[in-house]
């Protein structure tokens, strides 16, 4: 399964928010819609009203109509209108933009914020996860955020995502549609986006930003995880990874090569930083950033030429043969 079927299962639609900065974003296109609507029938009403009234065409050659000068109530109308419906928006945008920029610094009382670093990669995004409930988590995972669900009614039992963006390399934009509007990921500097549902589901996103070549294949997956899921997600992330007697063999096959220079298995000598976590790799469902679903033949597919599904991407085929493939890829396959 490649990219184009993942998108296609989920709904992408700004118009079907589950969270409140979603609902807020969805509020204010329906207003602009609104007034943009009403001033189209306008104009256009009054254009088609010119094209019937005089439709016998211009008057006889020497001949004007009646000309109207400095006429006061029209300069007062189409000066005071346009002004009008400007204050309006600005006053509408302004309180929008006050409803999804939260300070993450002051969540609601009582409530149990969860804090992620998002940082950006050509083309692939990395989460650290600081701190769920006032405590501290310190583990990495890739391409796939999971967050609890929560009951936005009770504080208590609030549970707001608050992102601490930022970017490893160019300009990337994090945008998930029914959670949250765009938000850039800029070199130099950190960006901050929140939300929250009580909907639990898979969620869909994409880079916004152009990034380079592979832009399109940098894909977003939110799970949103009832309380007691994402509890044992989180336990299970913080372990190291499962040392299985099974596969000593594809172990020394993979701690061997330079994988390890650029990947981390947690617990291993693979201490890599500038690639995608693998200590539990087979938890996720996709691999390279959502565009190939996680089984053992298209991890083997991806180990053995990376450039076949994601030209460009910084990940070379090392030239594996048939058994070192076969015992990397075992070894792998017990990452969960």
């Amino acid at each position: 399964m490649r990219f184009n079927s993942l998108l296609a299962a989920e709904n992408l639609s700004i118009f079907d928010p589950v969270s409140p900065p979603g609902e807020s974003i969805r509020s204010l296109a329906f207003f602009v819609f609104a007034v943009t609507g009403v001033i189209f029938l306008i104009v256009e009403g009054i254009l088609l009203y010119s094209v019937y009234r005089f439709r016998h065409g211009a008057p006889k050659q020497g001949s004007e109509p009646p000309q109207v000068y400095g006429s006061k109530p029209i300069e007062i109308a189409w000066t005071a209108v346009p002004a009008l419906i400007v204050f309006v928006l600005i006053l509408i945008i302004a309180r929008t933009i006050w409803e999804v920029r939260v300070d993450p610094h002051n969540p609601p009382k009582d409530s149990k914020p969860l804090r992620v670093t998002v940082i950006g990669h050509q083309w692939w995004w990395e989460y650290v996860y600081e701190s769920y409930d006032g405590k501290k988590l310190g583990f990495k995972t890739a391409n796939e955020l999971h967050i609890p669900a929560g009951n936005l009614k009770i504080d208590s039992e609030r549970r707001p995502v608050y992102l601490t963006l930022q970017s490893a390399d160019v300009c990337h934009s994090f945008w998930v549609p029914r959670l949250a509007g765009k938000m850039d990921l800029i070199p130099g500097r950190t960006n901050e986006l929140w939300f929250e549902t009580g909907k639990t589901g898979l969620y869909l996103g994409q880079c916004a930003e152009f990034c380079g070549a592979q832009h399109a294949k940098m894909l977003l997956r939110v799970y949103v995880d009832t309380p007691d899921v994402f509890d044992k997600w989180v336990k299970n992330q913080q372990q190291k990874a499962v040392d299985d007697p099974a596969v000593v063999k594809g172990k020394k096959a993979f701690l061997a090569r330079s994988c390890v220079n650029c990947h981390r298995v947690y617990g291993t000598g693979a201490e890599g930083t500038y690639a995608p976590d693998l200590t539990h790799l087979m938890s996720r469902d996709t691999l390279a950033s959502g565009i190939i679903t996680n089984t053992r033949e298209h991890l083997r597919q991806w180990i053995a030429d990376p450039q076949k599904d994601k030209p460009g991407c910084l990940m070379p085929a090392f030239g594996l043969s048939e058994s070192e493939l076969d015992l990397v890829v075992d070894y792998l396959a017990t990452l969960r």
